[in-house]
């Protein structure tokens, strides 16, 4: 655990240091919160980021600058209860913060948004592609998401993502063999969870099929 914390830390260091990389915006809820998020780049296809339980907005730092490199607008969000995000008045339902996220870019004049969550993130991206409207979600990547109970009503081009050895395994696969067309599955070895990854030799591997994925014409 301190190894993670000093690895948030000095990835939140670098994210300051390099301030002009993005800027902090905060937006509402619809159940009254507040959630704030760095915002990197421009262009008319914007990807949402949502960390993982033991992650923050800064975690995603070097996958939003791999994603704004590739002409990608990219919000990382801070779910409420993290940072300076506030709840709202349904508590924990952190859905509504991905979903604000989506108001917040179509807001700024974006065409398409997808999404990429791990884990707790991978879930509320999930239920929030239940919850929105059609053709509100491009498309999202999942990454060794917590089971959701709704993968038929799925909507976007999806792609899950889990390592083999992960304890998820089995429910990501039976969630993405519920889940409707479009749709992929991606396996990788070992047994890292979900953002954890990108601190293993699987790292490039992983950012290459997310930045695949999001980047297809």
């Amino acid at each position: 655990m301190k190894t993670l914390i000093v690895w948030i830390a000095l990835v939140t260091l670098a994210s300051a240091a390099s301030g002009a990389a993005f800027k902090q915006v905060s937006f509402a809820t619809s159940d009254g919160g507040q959630i704030f998020a760095n915002l990197y780049g421009e262009g008319s296809h914007a990807v949402v980021l949502a960390h993982g339980a033991v992650f923050n907005k800064e975690s995603w730092h070097t996958q939003a600058l791999q994603l704004k490199e590739r002409g990608l607008k990219v919000l990382a969000i801070d779910f409420r209860g993290y940072g300076k995000s506030k709840a709202g008045k349904n508590g924990k339902t952190l859905s509504l913060d991905v979903l604000a996220a989506i108001d917040y870019l179509k807001g700024q004049g974006v065409e398409k948004v997808s999404l990429l969550g791990g884990s707790m993130g991978g879930r509320a991206s999930a239920e929030a592609s239940v919850a929105s409207a059609p053709g509100d979600i491009y498309g999202f990547v999942l990454i060794a998401n917590p089971p959701f109970g709704s993968p038929q009503k799925l909507k976007g081009d999806k792609l899950f993502i889990v390592s083999e050895g992960d304890g998820l395994a089995a429910s990501v696969k039976s969630e993405f063999q519920k889940a409707p067309q479009p749709k992929h599955l991606e396996i990788l070895e070992g047994s890292a969870h979900a953002q954890h990854i990108f601190k293993t030799d699987k790292a490039e591997k992983l950012t290459n099929l997310i930045l695949d994925f999001l980047t297809k014409a």
